[in-house]
């Protein structure tokens, strides 16, 4: 084949060629004396003309370039030619024979189908950074050429890009030390083992962004308050990364100390509100914070600029809670506020992060009414359901952002189980009478709810003290409550003044100060709270025996 007949169809090639000119170069202007005008203007005549660049050999321009080039020709690709830096890299070819025999590393690439479809076409195709069996990286350009009306070929030109394969391979293992650092320190600040509360089943989970997403901050907890009672929260902190993650770290801390101070969902934001401009002024997260009492049968919450929380009853209703709602944290000088929804037996609530329920192109109120919709039938345990949603949003291992979720159900107890759960009140009205009463209403309850003795005797003990305290330094509507479930007695007692009582070291002579103390001594937990329509609660708690 007469090589030099053949012309590659680059791009611009053809009008390089249609503004090939006669230029030539003009005389030289006669000398500044370092040679005689006569020997200069005899020199500088006749200048040779400029080769336009279908008059370049084009054998030799291709065999000096340091690409590798290599020439096919016919439908059955048939090796035309190979230019000298293709030799090196992978040895002599024989010419004329098919491509599949005589370059079998293209083959290896999976270049074929694509110098079909170049063939076919008529068009180039690129094919970006492939490793060769020579260990470099290429990128191969495939060109369709012709020659005349003899036939179609391809003009394979392949540029080693190695040191850019290398060092976007290094960039991409430096990533992902970092994703994998970050999802390390995401997932153990994250609760390992969530609590396990009386009256709730929860279950929850995380799913970390795919591989191309840095982690964020989601988030979530369980916190079991004492008397019966359990906080939970969900959180997400915007931005991603290891900073992210320790941002989050730091705000879920945050969130177990302040509940431990038993106080109102809308004044624990107001503290991690200033909290969070603390910790990093650009940082805001979002966050709900709710309450469950099982005596209320409601969630109490609030929001800083998260998702609604989305309750199913045993019906397959499901109500979305939506206000109210504030900014979120880190903003700054906004007041938060609580409010309430119902969770009677039977019912399920969802918590979750934007991850679940956004995607581009779509509204947010799209996603969340298709959760809305997978949730309304949605049964089984916790852990069934929160896999079910995280697969009705569709997420995958490449999702492109973090998912959190935290379910909660408020079982329906039925036969024997109902049993184990069991409520017992008396208004506490009158003076001093009011303390035999509700001894010996006390001593009523536990003796038909089959404590043994000294279960009974030491619920008594604390009934007493606990009245006798709200008595002496509370306020009426005063109230008892005890209560049972399958693993603890709560003993509660309510009353219309805000000044809780603090346990403190009685001395000798004192006549009083030691009812605290004494209920602190033998039970196996105790605390208090400002109730929401002013007044207090003091309550302690024993753990019964395992029968």
């Amino acid at each position: 084949m007469n090589f030099t007949r053949w012309s590659a169809r680059l791009p611009g090639t053809q009008r390089r060629a249609a503004a090939r000119t006669d230029t030539t170069v003009s005389p030289d202007r006669r000398g500044d004396g370092s040679v005689p005008a006569a020997r200069a203007e005899q020199l500088t005549d006749e200048a040779p003309p400029v080769p336009a660049v279908d008059d370049l050999p084009v054998r030799d321009v291709l065999d000096r370039v340091p690409a590798l080039v290599a020439l096919v020709h016919g439908p059955d690709h048939r090796l035309a030619y190979v230019n000298d830096a293709y030799v090196a890299a992978f040895g002599m070819r024989d010419l004329g024979e098919r491509a599949r025999e005589a370059l079998p590393e293209l083959d290896e690439l999976g270049l074929f189908p694509l110098l079909d479809q170049v063939q076919r076409s008529g068009r180039p195709r690129t094919l970006k950074s492939r490793k060769a069996p020579d260990g470099r990286s290429y990128t191969f350009t495939c060109t369709p050429v012709t020659e005349g009306d003899s036939g179609r070929g391809v003009l394979v030109f392949a540029t080693d890009v190695t040191d850019h394969a290398e060092a976007a391979a290094r960039l991409r293992a430096s990533e992902g030390r970092q994703r994998e650092t970050a999802v390390t320190l995401q997932r153990s600040l994250l609760p390992q083992e969530l609590e396990e509360p009386d009256d709730l089943r929860v279950a929850a989970t995380y799913h970390p962004g795919g591989t191309e997403a840095a982690v964020g901050g989601d988030w979530y907890d369980v916190i079991t308050l004492g008397g019966g009672r359990t906080a939970l929260v969900i959180g997400d902190v915007m931005g991603r990364g290891v900073r992210a993650a320790a941002v989050m770290g730091q705000l879920r801390t945050a969130v177990r100390a302040y509940a431990r101070l038993d106080l109102p969902p809308h004044e624990v934001l107001q503290l991690l509100d200033g909290l969070a401009t603390e910790i990093d002024a650009n940082q805001i997260a979002t966050c709900v914070y709710a309450i469950h009492d099982p005596n209320e049968g409601r969630l109490v919450y609030a929001s800083a600029g998260h998702l609604p929380i989305l309750v199913r009853d045993e019906n397959g209703t499901v109500q979305r809670a939506d206000e109210p709602t504030g900014p979120p944290l880190g903003t700054g000088g906004w007041m938060h506020s609580s409010g309430s929804i119902a969770l009677t037996p039977g019912s399920t609530a969802v918590l979750y992060t934007d991850g679940l329920v956004e995607r581009r192109n779509e509204d947010l109120d799209e996603g969340i009414a298709a959760l809305e919709r997978a949730l309304s039938g949605a049964t089984g345990t916790p852990q069934v359901i929160c896999d079910r949603l995280v697969r009705s949003a569709g997420v995958t291992p490449d999702h492109d952002d973090d998912v959190a979720v935290l379910v909660l159900q408020h079982p329906a107890r039925k036969g024997a189980e109902a049993e184990r759960f069991r409520n017992a009140a008396l208004e506490l009205l009158g003076g001093v009478e009011a303390a035999p009463r509700a001894r010996a209403f006390a001593s009523g309850v536990l003796t038909s709810w089959r404590f043994p003795t000294d279960l009974h005797d030491l619920g008594v003990l604390a009934t007493s003290e606990l009245v006798a305290n709200s008595l002496q330094h509370g306020t009426p509507p005063m109230r008892l409550r005890l209560r049972r479930t399958d693993r603890r007695l709560i003993i509660e007692v309510t009353d219309g003044d805000d000044h809780l009582p603090r346990r403190r070291r009685a001395e000798p002579g004192d006549e009083s100060g030691r009812g605290i103390a004494i209920v602190a001594t033998i039970a196996s937990n105790w605390g208090s709270r400002r109730t929401p329509g002013g007044g207090k609660a003091v309550w302690c708690e024993f753990v019964l025996p395992k029968p």
